[in-house]
């Protein structure tokens, strides 16, 4: 599956919660689904329940369905929790560090931001939005890039708080990725232990 590229409130409409990655709005968050007339829910089976909560990884993150499969195959192989560990992973790419440090107003405006070649890592631009950070690495905004209307209205009314495993300085325009994300750290409601028995069942 590409990524999706569509109406970002229909997502949200359709799993009746915010995605803060996916979008800003807030306003697409009903009780009813997608539709004209807003179709009846019925009953999820098991399947369907796993299978949203993939889903959400999936919009939020703004990922294709072999790459999510890879870094869950990479999360397994780690000792620890599968499920917080997968969650480590995507929060630890680059395009969902700089949303998170407040360089770009979501996910997918991350990315952008990121393949223009606005940000760099350790004072190298680096212009892949899943690059891996690790502990101790400096993410910042490149010189001929800190008047970008797009960085600058974001840093002054971020999307979220700043999380624990990042250091914010906004007069530099860098941060620091102290260490890997805490399932805490997390703002997106996923139940990540239903994405492990989705991957469990299906592989």
């Amino acid at each position: 599956m590409a990524r999706y590229t569509g109406p970002r409130l229909r997502v949200v409409r359709r799993f009746q919660q915010q995605l803060p990655g996916l979008t800003r709005k807030t306003d697409g968050v009903r009780a009813n689904p997608p539709g004209q007339h807003g179709a009846r829910r019925g009953r999820a089976s098991d399947y369907r329940l796993r299978l949203d909560e993939k889903q959400k990884l999936v919009y939020n993150y703004g990922l294709g369905e072999r790459q999510l499969r890879n870094y869950f195959k990479a999360a397994a192989s780690r000792k620890g929790d599968t499920g917080k560990n997968l969650l480590a992973a995507l929060e630890s790419r680059l395009d969902n560090v700089t949303f998170r440090l407040g360089f770009a107003p979501t996910i997918p405006a991350a990315r952008q931001v990121v393949k223009h070649g606005h940000i760099t890592v350790n004072g190298r631009r680096v212009d892949i939005p899943s690059y891996p950070l690790r502990p101790g690495d400096v993410i910042g905004v490149c010189e001929g890039s800190r008047q970008h209307p797009v960085i600058v209205e974001t840093l002054q009314s971020p999307s979220l708080s700043l999380p624990e495993y990042l250091d914010m300085d906004a007069g530099k325009m860098t941060g620091t990725f102290r260490h890997m994300p805490e399932r805490a750290d997390i703002p997106l409601e996923v139940q990540e232990n239903f994405v492990v028995e989705y991957y469990s069942r299906v592989s």
